[in-house]
C-alpha cells in the first residue's frame, strides 16, 4: 500500500495532499491573497509565499491524513508547466525530503495531472475518453488512451478561456481573482441578452483573442452611451460572456465525439468549476447519451489531489526520476 506525498506549486495556489493505495486522505491548498491588490499573479511575490506556505501545508497535510513523514514511501511533484520561480519552490522541497528520507521522487505533469483527476473516486471514465482540459493557461481537447498515454488533438491558437474570462472580469472592473465573480453574476442574468462572435476555426482548434477584443469593443462603445452601462447591467453582461466562451467549448468537444464516436467525455482544469459550463456538459452528455464527468470543485482548480493520484500510478510502473530534476516552466504534454 504506497503512501504519496505530493506537492504542487505551480502557480499561486500552494498544496499538498497524501494518498495510500490510491486513496486520497488530505488535500491542503493555501492560497495567495496577496496578488488581490494587483490585479492578477506576480511571480515573485507568488514564488515567496510558497517559501512561506510550503512547509505548513505538508506538516497539516500529513496531519489531516494521520500519516508519519518516516511512512512515506514517495515524493510526487509538479515538475511543469508552470510559474518557474513558483515550481522552483514545489521542487527543491520535494526533493530535499526525498533526499532526507531516502525515498524515491516522481515527476508530474500539471496537465495531466488535471485530467488524472478523475481517478480519485469511484465514479472513473473507461479508456479510452475525451477530457476538455480548460484553465488559465491551457484550452485542450485530450485524447486519453490510458494513464500516461494521451494525445492533445485540439488546442487554443491563442488565448485560454480562463483568460478570456479573467480579461473580461478587469474591463468590466470586477476584482481579481474575477472567474469566480462572472460566475456568480452570470447566475443572476440573462445568457441572451448580448450576442457575442463565436470563431470560425476549422477543426478541434480554439481561439478566443477575436472574442475578447469584441468584448472590449462592445463594454467600450456602450459606456460611452451610458457611463452606467456596466453597473446597470453587469448581470447580463456577465451571463453572455459565459454562454459564448462554453458554447465554443461545448461546439468543439461535440464535434470530437462525434468524429471519434467516443462517449465518455470529462472536463477538467480550473475552469470546470465554472457553474455555466458544467451544467452545459452534462445537459449536453444527456441529451446525446454520453457518459458526462465532472470533478469535485475541490479538485478543478490547482491542487496536490491531483498530483498524489497521477504519482500513485507512477508508483505502480515504476517510474521515478532523479536528483538531477529541474523545474519546466513549459513541460511537453
Amino acid at each position: 500500500m504506497p503512501v504519496i506525498l505530493a506537492i504542487e506549486s505551480s502557480c499561486d495556489e500552494t498544496s499538498a495532499a497524501v494518498c495510500a493505495d490510491g486513496v486520497i486522505l488530505s488535500n491542503v491548498i493555501a492560497n495567495q491573497t496577496i496578488h488581490e491588490a494587483y490585479g492578477g499573479v506576480v511571480p515573485e511575490l507568488a514564488s515567496r509565499v510558497h517559501q512561506q506556505n510550503i512547509v505548513p501545508a505538508v506538516q497539516q497535510a500529513l496531519s489531516i491524513a494521520k500519516v508519519n513523514k518516516n511512512d512515506v514511501d514517495a515524493v510526487a511533484f509538479t515538475r511543469g508547466p508552470g510559474l518557474l520561480g513558483s515550481l522552483l519552490v514545489g521542487v527543491s522541497f520535494a526533493k530535499a525530503f526525498a533526499l532526507a528520507k531516502n525515498i524515491p521522487l516522481i515527476e508530474i505533469n500539471h496537465m495531466q495531472a488535471h485530467v488524472l483527476a478523475h481517478f480519485i473516486g469511484d465514479n472513473k471514465p473507461s479508456f479510452p475518453f475525451l477530457c476538455l482540459t480548460v484553465s488559465g493557461g491551457h484550452t485542450q481537447i485530450v485524447l486519453v488512451k490510458d494513464y500516461f498515454d494521451m494525445e492533445v488533438i485540439g488546442q487554443t491558437l491563442d488565448d485560454a478561456a480562463g483568460e478570456a474570462m479573467d480579461k473580461t472580469s478587469k474591463i468590466l472592473g470586477l476584482p481579481y481573482p474575477g472567474g469566480p465573480l462572472i460566475d456568480k453574476y452570470a447566475r443572476l442574468g440573462n445568457p441572451d441578452a448580448y450576442k457575442f462572435p463565436e470563431p470560425q476555426i476549422p477543426g478541434l482548434d480554439f481561439s478566443f483573442s477575436g472574442l475578447k477584443t469584441a468584448i472590449l469593443y462592445f463594454i467600450r462603445d456602450n459606456v460611452a452611451k451610458n457611463p452606467d452601462f456596466v453597473q446597470q447591467n453587469l448581470n447580463n453582461i456577465c451571463a453572455s460572456v459565459e454562454k459564448r466562451i462554453a458554447t465554443i467549448l461545448l461546439n468543439k468537444i461535440s464535434k470530437a465525439t462525434h468524429q471519434l464516436g467516443i462517449k465518455d467525455i470529462a472536463l477538467a482544469g480550473g475552469v470546470s468549476a465554472n457553474t455555466g459550463l458544467r451544467q452545459g456538459l452534462q445537459e449536453m452528455c444527456n441529451v446525446n447519451g454520453w457518459n458526462c464527468f465532472i470533478p469535485k470543485l475541490e479538485y478543478c482548480t490547482d491542487n496536490a489531489a491531483m498530483i498524489a493520484i497521477a504519482g500513485y500510478y507512477k508508483f505502480l510502473k515504476g517510474e521515478f526520476t532523479g536528483q538531477e530534476v529541474t523545474p519546466l516552466a513549459r513541460m511537453p504534454f
